[in-house]
């Protein structure tokens, strides 16, 4: 069944798509003002790669330091500036939209940018959640190229990058972002759509639009177990923000280094310490020292007075929290995969701990 976003679904999906950012991801309420904006009193479908034939897609997404959104807003011309420059430089004319990301602020982003563009999207994209590095798309797990690209900075300057590897690819991105504006627009090569899917995670913003939708329909004094249970998670805990630690930053992956912390939450009925390791995204929890639950599944931080998710660079000691677990999407638990996105990935040394599949 096809799922079609109206003016009225934007809180919810923005609500959605911050839940499957696991704390990362970056602020999506700008991207969702922008949309609400677009739509007006329109809608957008969320299609199936079957409803673009033989099209070609397009990923695109944000890159760089989202933050900076927040100071210097898109310009509206990035998203086609991009595409088509990767369309050029390819020669295959773009059919239609799917998303680098489900989780944080690119949940949103591909669905202006397919507005803006007046082309169909497609619900597939290449995360399921949010990851932070780009060797972590499911195409370049899956082995396949991620190049060649096009990047489209907010002051104009477009590139385009071929022939390199992912590793090489996350270096040029962080290169040109830090001396352009911060962050950039990516779209990755037309493909044709079957292609385009079958070697992605699909149907994750129709996830987070029933997520958020699921959180919209609790009443903020719903019991811990009943906002768990409701979200389709699991309870692993709920109180006060104890301690916020922030380590600094700790060099991983090809793409140079990440700013690695911790969060300590005292559990308010059993005393129990809930301890949440975090980069960009809550990554692992553990229970009085046991770990009980590991990234590709959702660790997921909810205001215990508001339900609403707080982010990783958000949190604060004293915070009054609810801990929860969602399950991650079904693509990573192979185990062929899982190696890319769990724990040791992150330089955690414990094996992946995941809630019961689906």
């Amino acid at each position: 069944m096809t799922t079609v976003i109206r003016g009225h679904d934007i809180e919810a999906l923005v609500v959605g798509v911050t839940l499957l950012g696991s704390g990362g991801g970056g602020d999506s309420r700008a991207f969702g003002r922008i949309l609400q904006r677009r739509l007006g009193s329109g809608d957008l479908e969320l299609l199936d790669a079957s409803d673009v034939g033989h099209g070609y897609l397009t990923p695109v997404g944000v890159v760089g330091a989202t933050s900076v959104l927040t100071e210097k807003l898109p310009s509206g011309s990035e998203f086609a500036a991009a595409v088509h420059a990767v369309s050029r430089w390819t020669g295959h004319a773009v059919s239609g939209l799917m998303s680098l990301e489900a989780g944080g602020l690119n949940g949103l982003s591909a669905l202006v940018g397919a507005v803006d563009l007046g082309l169909p999207f497609v619900d597939a994209d290449l995360m399921g959640r949010a990851l932070p590095r780009l060797d972590q798309f499911t195409w370049a797990v899956a082995g396949r190229s991620l190049t060649p690209c096009a990047l489209s900075e907010p002051g104009g300057e477009v590139i385009v990058v071929d022939h390199i590897d992912p590793a090489g690819l996350e270096r040029a991105v962080r290169s040109f972002v830090v001396h352009t504006g911060g962050w950039a627009v990516l779209a990755l090569a037309p493909t044709p759509a079957a292609a385009a899917t079958a070697d992605a995670v699909n149907g994750s913003l129709a996830r987070a639009l029933a997520l958020g939708r699921a959180h919209a329909n609790l009443p903020v004094t719903a019991a811990p177990a009943d906002v768990a249970e409701a979200l389709g998670g699991r309870l692993l805990g709920g109180g006060r923000v104890d301690e916020v630690a922030r380590y600094g930053v700790r060099p991983h992956g090809p793409g140079g280094a990440f700013g690695r912390g911790s969060v300590c939450v005292v559990d308010g009925s059993t005393r129990a310490v809930i301890r949440i390791e975090a980069e960009n995204e809550y990554l692992m929890a553990m229970v009085d020292g046991e770990p009980v639950v590991t990234t590709p599944d959702l660790v997921c931080v909810l205001d215990l007075r508001t339900l609403q998710p707080i982010a990783v660079d958000a949190i604060r000691t004293g915070d009054e929290v609810l801990v929860l677990a969602l399950p991650g999407p079904d693509w990573w638990r192979h185990r062929d995969r899982i190696s890319h996105v769990g724990p040791r990935a992150f330089g955690l040394t414990c094996e992946p701990l995941l809630l019961e599949a689906s």
